[in-house]
């Protein structure tokens, strides 16, 4: 997909066919040589690795099937991926995942010095990542499992809650806000903080509502995901979404949440939920956290269940 450019030609043949490397009385390293030639030569117009863009803007590139040469030495390939970097910035890329098998893990070690640094090493290959985007890096970093956050901000006062439309989804459908846990933050802090980067209105967290279990999850990196979704109450209404990850973001009649098609199935049921909340109480909804002393390690840990009656709680 990508290989040399021009200007690095003369470098790599000279390596190839030189006297050492192609004796004339030597058909079967002539061969190679020649073979190398071509494959140089169909690189030449091509000054920039190559590779897929996904709908965030940011660019993969597996070395393994970009077509470098299997002895590209650590210079050549930093000054390929100097190009590279330069054409992408100027197309406005947001980052670039690079997988190098470890037969080129010398690569990883010119990619460091353009800023790139390790995300995941799995089997035979190495994913470093590196974020071009303004302000600091909103990639995602790697997990077995990754724990996804929402908040339903719901106004009793008036039976709406707080709702998103996604700009980097293919479906713009209504949707409660959040993003990913970070490590050490529980999960009720996880949703108070996604709702107010994405709409600029603050809250404070009430209860658990719902988990969603989902294996081989493609923003995940094939691993597992959890999705939760927390019960919170706004602080305050005023709305200033984040329009670099929200399209729209409304208060929404709860009842019209629960019938509309521009929605996802887990955000209709969870609306119908909390209709039934409102209409029979939260406690029958609910899963509350208990904060409760962790056993062994001496620290606590948060339990979320329904509550018990008083007189089964000691």
């Amino acid at each position: 997909m990508a290989a040399f450019g021009v200007k690095l030609l003369p470098l790599v043949r000279s390596r190839l066919c030189g006297k050492t490397c192609c004796p004339a009385h030597t058909t079967v390293r002539a061969f190679s040589c020649a073979a190398s030639r071509s494959q140089l030569h169909r690189a030449e117009g091509s000054s920039a690795l190559t590779g897929k863009v996904d709908r965030f803007g940011g660019v993969t590139v597996n070395l393994a099937d970009s077509g470098l040469p299997a002895d590209i030495s650590e210079s050549s390939f930093s000054n390929l991926l100097q190009d590279s970097l330069a054409r992408w910035k100027a197309e406005g890329k947001v980052a670039v995942w690079l997988h190098v098998p470890i037969s080129l893990s010398r690569c990883a070690a010119a990619a460091s010095v353009h800023g790139f640094t390790f995300h995941h090493a799995r089997q035979d290959r190495a994913v470093l990542a590196l974020w071009l985007g303004e302000g600091d890096s909103r990639l995602p970093g790697f997990a077995t499992h990754q724990i996804g956050v929402a908040g339903a901000v719901v106004d009793e006062s008036n039976g709406k809650v707080l709702v998103v439309q996604d700009k980097n989804k293919t479906k713009n459908a209504w949707k409660f806000p959040g993003g990913l846990s970070d490590p050490g933050e529980n999960i009720g802090a996880t949703a108070v903080r996604e709702v107010f980067e994405e709409t600029g209105v603050r809250s404070e967290f009430r209860s658990l509502l719902s988990i969603r279990q989902q294996h081989n999850h493609p923003g995940a990196f094939g691993m597992s995901d959890m999705y939760v979704i927390c019960r919170l109450s706004p602080l305050t209404f005023d709305i200033n979404f984040c329009t670099q990850e929200c399209l729209r973001c409304e208060w929404l009649h709860l009842a019209e949440l629960a019938k509309t098609n521009e929605t996802t199935p887990i955000t209709t049921r969870v609306a119908r939920l909390l209709l039934h909340g409102l209409d029979q109480g939260f406690d029958k909804i609910d899963l509350a956290m208990e904060e409760l002393p962790a056993v062994y390690s001496g620290m606590f840990y948060q339990l979320y269940h329904r509550q018990l009656p008083p007189t089964l709680k000691s």
